[in-house]
């Protein structure tokens, strides 16, 4: 009998492990299809409009009397990344989170693939949808903009966030010693110079993140356009790579890759003077600075470094710098804190 009880719990422990795998390999697939459930509950919904002849789309939420707050997300997904912080933000102010050119459900317009074609939409759509001075947060790339917004129409902005934004570091030629021109804007480029024509296979199987893998990087490879084959219109996800991960390729699907060669060949930093753009914001701003390391191969694992944050720094009037811990997607992988930081600046 007591080796029956054993037997018995010992099922019981593996059954509960099984479950709590289950869950994990569930939260890192479904965690952000979650996340946009709470968004719409909280009142989001979504539009378009025509800025300077392209369409831009747009998620808004709640409507209301409070303070608006631009949302500009980063290379290789959409409004939707900002799922896990949109309810929260919402209690203290009118959301609007676009799709950049390029991404997402706005306009595919490889003439605005440049900082400052996508920047000018985007003070146009401030000033004909919004109507008022606004609080900008960017992400990534959609840090340069809203850097770029704050620099050249401080007229629309009344304070703005930094959330790990490239710059100085799209720049060539140092950016070929960065992540995403090794990764990401030379799949791009590779992409359209091959002829093939499944875009979201292709990044899937180019991804230099599987250099990570070692022998294993074949196998997740072949099993991943294995199921792409047999499912041609659904995402290629994993279950076990990180929720922010999966919903990337989700919207990598929408994703326009000329954009991502205007990093590789250096159109997007085109009449972009970072160094100028940054000494003429006015507004308070927040340089979000999230985790990075060069690899053996020199390429920086990351947006920026610790020299480049204090370069930034050192060029805006008034400015903190927040330190977090934390993958390059922070509103993602610690959306509280994320919040806290917007309702800082923007609150006090």
């Amino acid at each position: 009998m007591a080796a029956g009880r054993l037997i018995a719990a010992g099922g019981s422990v593996l059954a509960a492990a099984g479950l709590a795998a289950g869950g994990w390999a569930a939260r890192n697939r479904k965690m952000y299809d979650w996340a946009l459930a709470r968004t719409r509950r909280a009142g989001f919904t979504e539009h378009d409009v025509v800025v300077n002849g392209s369409k831009l789309h747009y998620a808004q939420g709640p409507a209301g009397d409070k303070p608006p707050l631009l949302l500009v997300h980063g290379q290789a997904v959409d409004w939707q990344s900002y799922a896990r912080v949109l309810p929260d933000l919402a209690r203290d102010f009118t959301v609007y989170a676009v799709d950049v050119h390029g991404h997402g459900q706005s306009a595919r317009t490889p003439e605005k693939y440049t900082a400052t074609a996508a920047g000018a939409d985007l003070a146009r759509f401030a000033e004909e949808v919004i109507g008022t001075r606004v609080v900008v947060s960017g992400h990534s790339s959609g840090g340069q903009l809203a850097a770029w917004l704050a620099g050249n129409r401080p007229d629309l902005v009344r304070a703005v966030v930094l959330e790990d934004p490239p710059l100085f570091t799209t720049l060539l030629p140092r950016a070929e010693k960065t992540w995403n021109w090794v990764d990401l804007a030379s799949a791009c480029h590779a992409y359209l110079e091959s002829g093939e024509t499944d875009w979201g296979a292709y990044l899937f199987a180019h991804q230099k993140l599987w250099d990570f893998f070692g022998d294993g990087a074949d196998r997740i490879i072949r099993s991943g356009l294995k199921r792409r084959e047999k499912h041609p219109d659904r995402p290629i996800t994993v279950f076990f790579m990180p929720p922010s991960w999966n919903d990337m390729q989700r919207a990598i699907e929408l994703y326009d890759p000329r954009f991502g060669d205007a990093f590789y060949t250096g159109a997007w930093d085109a009449g972009f003077d970072h160094e100028a753009t940054l000494r003429k914001i006015e507004a308070p701003a927040i340089l979000i600075h999230a985790n990075w390391k060069y690899g053996g191969d020199g390429v920086l694992q990351g947006a920026i470094d610790a020299k480049d944050a204090q370069r930034i720094a050192s060029l805006i009037h008034d400015v903190e710098v927040v330190r977090v811990d934390s993958g390059h997607n922070v509103h993602g992988e610690k959306p509280a804190q994320f919040t806290e930081i917007v309702r800082s600046v923007a609150i006090g």
